[in-house]
């Protein structure tokens, strides 16, 4: 045998015992088979070593100590890195509050404590009722465990290892957790010190790598087990953990500021609207309140007949055959509300002939119902179909929040119906007059995030990739930022969802703009193309507000209350000093209203610093004060929300000022 030959199955030894991987760079680097990412950190220098907490490897993110694959990418993760970061600090917390509730409570039960929004959450089984005290008791302890930079370890296990394992530790939660576990799937066990629970991982390499002054416990609640009524209740405990003090201070200031903001706290002070047992979920709008949905409603009309819409009314009730053919019945019946007719009763009707009806959840088949009253040709399209559209969703009791979520609501509905090539022009316009709107409105901010194909999907590859580059172009060419959500598209086309950012920094989604190439053709709406052939539109859903109710609700906490003019619900009181201004206040609130400000007065026999006070209160943006000097020089001293002092205008110069104020943002423009 030639020394060649000899020496390739050394060599070919030598390279198993070694793997290869790619760092973000594009460099390489070769390592022992065996080698973990702690080894690579330790490689490539002793202060990496020592601030690498976990790794991503192609794109996955896993513990620093699992062992590198060769022809890898990866990435090592520190604290710098936030969203990596915050979600290891975030899941180690919450098995270091778990092993703390059963270091100071031995008998209570573990089951599950997933990372959630700026925190996470962990259930217990535990016949006393946590108090206050309680979790005070266990931060301590969370941070003596933290103290202990207690190893974390992993371990892979069969599962009937596991499963003798919780029966012997008396954890029979855990015992169904691993019984869910599906066949083929691994059944990994974390260790934090001498703690164990259940779970996927990643964590970090020791307890004491999360931060001990950057977490803190929440509160309370009740959750049944695995989210069933019929199953044992529990305890559930939130916590929220950031990467360092000042973040947590930060987050806890903004949680404060959104108490005070709450729209439902300030809708009563403002007597704006209210919600009660008799009808969960619908809102009873007070004079006041209504008032600023008019005036939102208006404005919103003023711009959809401005950019081409031409607006609808459907009906809120519809047969269930409707409701069937579009595909709703089939995958959201047990959101709508359904109700019977006995259209039996009706002379000449088929005895006990039942009619089975829902109010409608959304508007979109009914609009596709107007859309085919006769044909249309391709030089109809686009059409912009837009209605302020009453709908009805069953939501449960638990999930309804004030505006923000209910039962009853009014959405700025709009179907543009057009062909694939009009696709990128309507959704360059639609952005454009979103973003107007919402700067209007009192927004600067929003992203957009770009939605594309799912694996389960209907419409062809072509028209897929025609409609997301369509989509893709008209945000480019706006010059505007976005970020790509691969496979979370609707089924039935790709989809923008808008997100805009309110005065405390909080993100709210609330425009969308979906192209559907499912519904036409369930429906069977057509057109006449330029070749005199029947072809489909593409049906274009879009909003800019979302639900009335819940934008008006942002609306209040973005302003806590304190809307600009043109909004508010009383713009002027005109508040007398003295018993005899009180025919000047009644001609200044007449000239007021006369001019379209929305003007009240008062004249009661109250000191002015206390009508100001009240006033203010209620949040209306300006109070006109008028006395006997006032009265003689047909002045008006102007008292602004917020400010200090006042100044005095005379009658026609303040007229002219509060009109220009009150006018609605695009009539100004106009």
């Amino acid at each position: 045998m030639s020394d060649a030959h000899a020496a390739r199955p050394e060599n070919r030894s030598v390279e198993a015992r070694q793997v290869t991987v790619t760092l973000p760079d594009g460099a390489t680097r070769t390592m022992p088979a065996g080698a973990s990412s702690a080894d690579l950190a330790a490689d490539i220098s002793k202060s990496l070593a020592k601030a690498a907490i976990a790794a991503k490897v192609d794109g996955r993110l896993v513990d620093l100590t699992a062992p590198l694959e060769d022809g890898a990418q990866v990435a090592l993760v520190t604290m710098k890195d936030e969203a990596e970061a915050l979600e290891l600090v975030r899941h180690d917390c919450a098995h270091i509050m778990a092993r703390a509730v059963q270091e100071l409570w031995p008998d209570v039960k573990v089951t599950i404590g997933p990372v959630i929004d700026n925190g996470w959450f962990y259930d217990f089984d535990r016949e006393e009722p946590f108090s206050t005290d309680d979790l005070a008791a266990i931060e301590k302890k969370m941070r003596e465990i933290i103290a202990k930079r207690d190893p974390v370890r992993t371990e892979v296990w069969e599962r009937d290892a596991a499963v003798a394992f919780y029966e012997a530790n008396g954890e029979p939660y855990k015992v169904e957790l691993v019984g869910a576990i599906p066949e083929g799937e691994k059944i990994r066990m974390y260790w934090h010190g001498d703690w164990q629970d259940l779970c996927r991982g990643p964590h970090l390499v020791h307890t004491g790598q999360v931060p001990p002054d950057a977490f803190k416990l929440m509160k309370v609640a009740g959750a049944y087990w695995r989210g069933d009524h019929r199953n044992k209740m529990l305890q559930r405990i939130y916590g929220v953990a950031f990467r360092s003090r000042k973040d947590l201070e930060a987050h806890l200031h903004q949680l404060e500021e959104a108490e005070r903001r709450d729209h439902r706290r300030i809708g009563r002070e403002m007597d704006l609207f209210h919600l009660q047992d008799e009808a969960p979920g619908m809102v009873f709008w007070h004079p006041d309140g209504w008032t600023v949905y008019r005036a939102l409603e208006d404005y919103m009309r003023r711009r959809l007949t401005l950019a081409g819409y031409k607006e609808i009314k459907t009906p809120q009730v519809v047969d269930r055959k409707l409701w069937e053919a579009s595909g709703h019945w089939e995958n959201y019946h047990e959101n709508m509300f359904i109700t019977e007719v006995d259209e039996g009763s009706e002379a000449g009707a088929h005895a006990n002939a039942k009619r089975t009806n829902a109010l409608k959840p959304m508007n979109c088949p009914c609009h596709v119902q107007v859309y085919n009253q006769g044909l249309k040709s391709y030089r109809d399209l686009p059409l912009r179909l837009a209605e302020f559209g009453s709908c009805h969703r069953y939501e449960s009791s638990g999930s309804m929040h004030g505006l923000m979520r209910v039962r009853g609501f009014t959405q700025d509905d709009a179907h543009i119906f057009c062909t694939e090539d009009q696709i990128e022009a309507e959704c360059a316009d639609f952005i454009r007059l979103l973003s107007t709107v919402y700067t209007d409105l009192g927004f600067e901010d929003f992203d957009i995030k770009l939605s594309t194909r799912p694996e389960t999907r209907v419409g062809s590859d072509a028209v897929w990739d025609k409609a997301e580059t369509a989509l893709e172009k008209a945000i480019q060419a706006l010059g505007l930022p976005y970020e790509v959500d691969p496979g979370e598209g609707a089924f039935y086309g790709p989809k923008l969802d808008f997100k805009l950012t309110d005065a405390i920094g909080r993100e709210w989604q609330c425009g969308t703009f979906q192209a559907d190439f499912n519904l036409p053709d369930r429906l069977d709406a057509e057109y006449v193309n330029d070749q005199d052939e029947r072809v489909r539109p593409v049906m274009l859903h879009r909003a800019i507000l979302g639900s009335f109710e819940r934008f008006l609700g942002i609306l209040i906490e973005n302003h806590a209350g304190r809307f600009p003019l043109w909004l508010a619900p009383k713009q002027v009181v005109v508040a007398t000093i003295t018993s005899d201004a009180d025919g000047y206040a009644a001609e200044v609130v007449a000239a007021l209203r006369a001019a379209g400000i929305r003007a009240e007065a008062d004249t009661r026999n109250e000191k002015i610093n206390y009508k100001v006070r009240e006033h203010s209160l209620a949040k209306v943006p300006a109070i006109l004060a008028v006395g006997r000097q006032e009265v003689e020089n047909r002045s008006v001293a102007v008292r602004r929300l917020g400010a200090q002092g006042s100044k005095v205008l005379g009658l026609e110069e303040a007229l002219e000022a509060f009109v220009a104020e009150a006018t609605p943002p695009d009539l100004r423009k106009a």
